[in-house]
């Protein structure tokens, strides 16, 4: 599949990212300038500065995510369930959120199935996209494929490959994602994405989305590539 996309329709698949703990306010009204000028289609980040960039991104169509159970996903449902909530509340956009990977493993499915089920309601009901982060580099394929028929059943909007913080980012698990779900729910690719080669790449697995800390780099490299 060749990429035949406007600069504009490219910028507007990418998850502009600043997930950094020490990440300061300065940084953030950075990411929501550069979010704004480019056209991203939302700027990624943990809950707590949501406010702050909602604030900053006011009056423009960019969304604001939040990420939630990050990195690790080792909280309750209820304890993601609030923190889901109260970024909505505070107007996040979209929900990225980590599954349970010791569930997983253990083959609780039922219990991976509860959690997403229980996010996702809580974002349909408030006109909010949502997105399943697997961790895909600390799951067999199987794992991967099981969740992914999950999603296939429950539909949140996207299926995510990685945070970004674990052992490898996103591969070729795009395309064995994107085979499962098929055109019940999106991929997004996250995680290692820093030139437009890989980038191109994740589109062409099937990714609909790409979360990414090196945006400009890689959309200004595809907008000297269109010229």
């Amino acid at each position: 599949m060749t990429i035949d996309l406007t600069v504009e329709q490219f910028a507007n698949k990418i998850d502009h990212t600043l997930l950094k703990a020490d990440a300061q306010e300065a940084a953030f009204e950075k990411l929501c300038r550069e979010a704004r000028k480019y056209g991203f289609k939302m700027v990624a980040i943990n809950s707590a500065p949501v406010t702050l960039c909602k604030k900053l991104l006011k009056g423009s169509p960019v969304h604001v995510g939040a990420a939630i159970g990050f990195p690790l996903g080792q909280t309750t449902i209820q304890t993601k369930v609030f923190e889901t909530k109260e970024a909505i509340k505070n107007g996040a956009d979209e929900i990225d959120y980590v599954i349970n990977l010791s569930k997983l493993k253990d083959g609780d499915d039922k219990y991976i199935e509860e959690e997403m089920q229980t996010i996702v309601d809580i974002c349909k009901k408030e006109d909010v996209l949502s997105k399943v982060i697997l961790e895909t580099c600390y799951l067999t394929d199987d794992e991967k494929k099981k969740v992914c028929e999950i999603a296939k059943e429950v539909q949140p909007d996207f299926v995510k490959t990685t945070t970004g913080f674990g052992s490898a980012g996103a591969t070729a698990d795009v395309k064995l994602m994107k085979e499962v779900v098929g055109d019940k729910v999106k991929v997004k690719a996250a995680g290692g994405i820093r030139d437009l080669k890989t980038a191109k790449d994740m589109l062409e697995a099937g990714a609909d989305r790409l979360g990414m800390s090196s945006s400009v780099k890689v959309i200004e490299e595809y907008r000297a590539e269109q010229s």
